[in-house]
């Protein structure tokens, strides 16, 4: 059956109907409110269209399932679950996971298909599920748009052959693949920040076992979220961060959000470093063990990916791509690339440093490995030697999930109206990239960006100044007022 698209809790038709907002299949995953926006048999329904469309795709008829630590992720699984059974699927279920444990378990268990139920670093009251066919990629815009066509349109097919399986010891398999044997041989002192999520069963661990002195920073699991909302994109997390370090005396801090697929990096003086940044530290590291590198950057990344002189040195080259992780996966394994960087703290490392897919735990092994290789030098050290510039965080004013494509097309036609002698901050722009939004240069090397969110009701807006931190103010103050004159448009998520 179709499953109906108001969703209408505390029904008669709620407990048996399949409800599924559409707006909730996004451009690489899926994401909704439960349970205003869809209901168990919803779930079912989608896991049923998903083994539909596994067996449409030609690949063996077995996934690897995993939940993270919501306390309704667990049912929402089984749900999904019991659809992938009726599709005819062998579930191989391997219990509460970070989303790159799941990731991993493909490899591990050799399973051609995967499911993680995750809201990933959304609040509490979402829900939603990561799915990818092939490893390491996870589904993109056509694989989604497919997925949505066989769920809302009721194609799924009911087949004999489904199973269960609970498989153990996926867990500590792991973490014996990201740590294998190596030990540090510098002393460390490092605050893990997990925001009581899924991590904190993970992060602990990962670090003591390479010797690293931890500082333990909300890492009880409680689902409630009772400190901050684990997202390292969020000043509330990464200000929690900087001054755990400053009490502790660490040598830097690394913060993972909810499904544990991002890391974020404060250093040893509470200097908040954003992801895209730590990213040309590592990239300055990497293209030293492997001179003529490619690296893939998110269009919200800092430009100096592209001036960088230790990068130009060591021959490596950079390719600006979609923000998305799904996106970027694809783009770092098209490439051959070494590593993809995501300013929202997706780091993707290809062989021979990781397996392509993003992992806020392998980050924070090459972070520790990185640091051994520089003894004599502090996080601090390592941000000062990149070029200054003054960027914004990721700021997201609201706008409906049904508007905000729209909405996102008349701002990016306005700019390039605004183009022609047109300027931010008195300063000429100089080119509009409109690969993901429109990412407007401007003559110093500064820019300002806005896409719309790939899995919120928001648009993004990122900017960059090469020069200060008033130029920055001036950069965004007038994008905002491009942006604000879409009457649509809500208020940010934070300041800066």
């Amino acid at each position: 059956m179709k499953p109906i698209a108001d969703v209408t809790p505390n029904t008669w038709e709620f407990l048996r109907d399949p409800m599924i907002k559409p707006t909730g299949f996004r451009e690489y995953d899926a994401r909704w409110r439960f349970p205003e926006e869809i209901n168990l048999p919803g779930m079912q329904a989608l896991g049923r269209g998903l083994g539909t469309q596994m067996h449409e795709a030609g690949i063996p008829p077995v996934i690897a399932v995993g939940n993270d630590y919501r306390d309704y992720s667990v049912a929402i699984k089984y749900a999904l679950m019991t659809g992938l059974m009726e599709a005819g699927i062998h579930v191989r279920d391997i219990g509460p996971a970070l989303s790159p444990m799941a990731y991993f378990a493909q490899f591990h268990l050799d399973a051609p298909a995967v499911a993680m139920v995750t809201a990933s670093h959304n609040p509490n009251g979402w829900t939603g599920v990561k799915m990818g066919f092939e490893r390491p990629l996870t589904h993109g815009p056509d694989e989604m748009s497919r997925l949505r066509e066989i769920v809302l349109n009721g194609e799924s097919i009911a087949r004999d052959g489904g199973k269960y399986e609970r498989v153990d010891g996926v867990l500590e398999a792991y973490i014996d693949d990201l740590v294998g044997d190596f030990k540090m041989s510098r002393s460390l002192k490092v605050v893990c920040a997990a925001g009581n999520g899924t991590a904190a069963a993970f992060g602990p661990e990962v670090l003591r076992r390479m010797g690293v002195d931890v500082v333990e920073s909300h890492c009880e699991l409680d689902y409630t979220f009772p400190n901050y909302n684990p997202n390292p994109e969020a000043m509330e997390m990464l200000h929690d961060m900087s001054a755990s370090v400053k009490a502790s005396g660490a040598d830097f801090a690394l913060g993972f959000d909810g499904d544990g697929d991002r890391c974020g990096v404060v250093d040893n003086e509470g200097e908040e470093i954003f992801a895209d940044k730590v990213g040309v530290i590592m990239a300055r590291d990497l293209s030293r063990l492997h001179p003529n590198a490619t690296f893939v950057a998110d269009v919200k990344s800092t430009g100096i990916y592209a001036s960088d002189p230790v990068l130009k040195e060591n021959g490596a080259t950079t390719d600006y791509w979609k923000t998305g992780h799904s996106h970027m996966k694809r783009r770092v394994h098209s490439l051959g690339a070494l590593a993809g960087f995501e300013k929202s703290g997706h780091y993707f490392l290809a062989e021979p440093v990781g397996r392509g897919y993003d992992c806020g735990m392998r980050v924070a092994v090459e972070i520790c490995k990185l640091m051994d290789r520089n003894p004599d030098k502090s996080m601090a050290d390592l941000r000062r030697e990149l070029q200054t510039t003054y960027t914004t965080p990721t700021l997201s004013p609201y706008c409906s999930d049904t508007e905000k494509y729209d909405t996102l097309d008349r701002i990016v036609a306005k700019l390039v109206a605004h183009q022609p002698g047109g300027t931010l901050a008195g300063l000429k722009i100089t080119d509009i990239v409109t690969v993901n939004g429109a990412r407007v240069m401007l003559e110093n090397g500064g820019w300002a960006l806005v896409r719309a969110s790939s899995n919120t009701p928001n648009l993004v807006v990122v900017c960059e100044s090469p020069e200060s931190p008033e130029q920055l103010r001036a950069i965004f103050n007038d994008l905002d007022a491009i942006i604000r004159t879409e009457s649509n448009v809500g208020d940010y998520d934070q300041g800066f």
